[in-house]
C-alpha cells in the first residue's frame, strides 16, 4: 500500500473504539464518528486520517480527512452512542452504487521519528 504524499503510516490497533452520532446527518458515514484512542496513543490523535483507494492505481491511497478523536478517559460527548469496537466495522468494505469503495483509517506521518514512536506505542500490549 502507498499513501500519497505520506512517507510513513501505521494501521489502527485492535483495541480502538468509535462513537456513532445518534442522529447522523446524511453525509459520509465516517464524518459522523468519533474515534476513541487508547491512552498510549493520545499524542498521535492529529495523525489519524481516513484514506481511500484511488481510481488510478489499486495500491495507492489518498487521504480524505482527519479523524475526530478523543481518548478512552475522556467523557462521551452528548448525542453519541458507544463506544463500539472498530473491528469488525472496518473489516468489510463499503458498497455503494454497485462499486466497492475501499476505505481505511491510518496514522499518517511525514517524519520517521514520529512514525517509530507511534509504531512502538501500537506494539505495547493493552493494560
Amino acid at each position: 500500500m502507498i499513501v500519497q504524499d505520506t512517507n510513513f503510516f501505521c494501521d489502527m490497533p485492535a483495541d480502538m473504539k468509535y462513537l456513532r452520532d445518534r442522529n447522523p446527518p446524511q453525509n459520509f458515514l465516517e464524518q459522523n464518528m468519533i474515534f476513541v484512542l487508547p491512552q498510549r496513543l493520545r499524542k498521535f490523535r492529529k495523525n489519524l486520517f481516513h484514506v481511500r483507494r484511488t481510481d488510478a492505481d489499486a495500491t495507492v491511497y489518498a487521504p480524505l480527512f482527519q479523524v475526530r478523536c478523543i481518548t478512552e478517559h475522556d467523557p462521551v460527548p452528548e448525542g453519541y452512542d458507544g463506544p463500539f469496537d472498530v473491528f469488525p466495522f472496518y473489516t468489510n468494505p463499503t458498497r455503494r452504487r454497485r462499486r466497492t469503495l475501499d476505505y481505511y483509517v491510518l496514522f499518517l506521518f511525514q517524519d520517521k521519528l514520529s512514525y517509530v514512536r507511534c509504531r512502538d506505542a501500537l506494539d505495547e500490549l493493552p493494560s
